[in-house]
C-alpha cells in the first residue's frame, strides 16, 4: 500500500473515532442533566419512534435525538401550552413498563411521548407545578 493511502485510511479511522467519541460524550451529558430522562417521540402513539432525552426547563420542555450530533434541542415545547390528553400504560418484552402519552401543546398540535412511568410522574408534576394552571393533566 502506498503511503498516501495508509495516510488516508488512518485520517479516516480518526475521524470515525472522533465522531463516535463525540456522540458518546453527547450522549452521556445529556442523560446526566438536572430534569433529564429518556423520552421517545412517535408519529402516532404506535410509532414509530426517535429514540430520544427530554429535559424540563423553567419555561420549555426540551428533546434532543439520541442518534444525532446536533448540540442544540430536536424540538422545544411551551410549558404553558402544555397539556396530557391521554396516557397509555405497556409493558415491553424485555419486561420493562412504559407509558405512552399523548400531549396537546400550545398551538392544538399533538405530541407522542414514550418514557418510563417515574419519567411520566416527573412531567405530570412539571406540568401541574406551571403558575395558574388547573385542568391541564388527566
Amino acid at each position: 500500500m502506498s503511503p498516501v493511502v495508509v495516510g488516508l485510511l488512518i485520517g479516516a479511522a480518526a475521524l470515525v473515532l472522533a465522531a463516535v467519541l463525540l456522540w458518546v460524550s453527547r450522549v452521556h451529558a445529556l442523560e446526566r442533566r438536572v430534569g433529564s430522562f429518556r423520552c421517545a417521540v412517535g408519529r402516532s402513539t404506535e410509532g414509530p419512534w426517535s429514540l430520544g432525552v427530554a429535559q424540563y426547563g423553567s419555561q420549555r420542555l426540551y428533546w434532543w435525538r439520541r442518534w444525532s450530533l446536533r448540540p442544540r434541542p430536536s424540538v422545544r415545547w411551551d410549558r404553558a401550552g402544555l397539556s396530557v390528553v391521554e396516557r397509555t400504560q405497556g409493558t415491553h418484552p424485555s419486561g420493562a413498563a412504559f407509558v405512552v402519552v399523548t400531549c396537546r401543546c400550545g398551538g392544538g398540535d399533538e405530541v407522542h411521548l414514550m418514557m418510563a412511568p417515574d419519567a411520566y410522574a416527573g412531567l405530570t408534576s412539571w406540568i401541574e407545578a406551571t403558575p395558574s394552571r388547573v385542568g391541564s393533566v388527566i
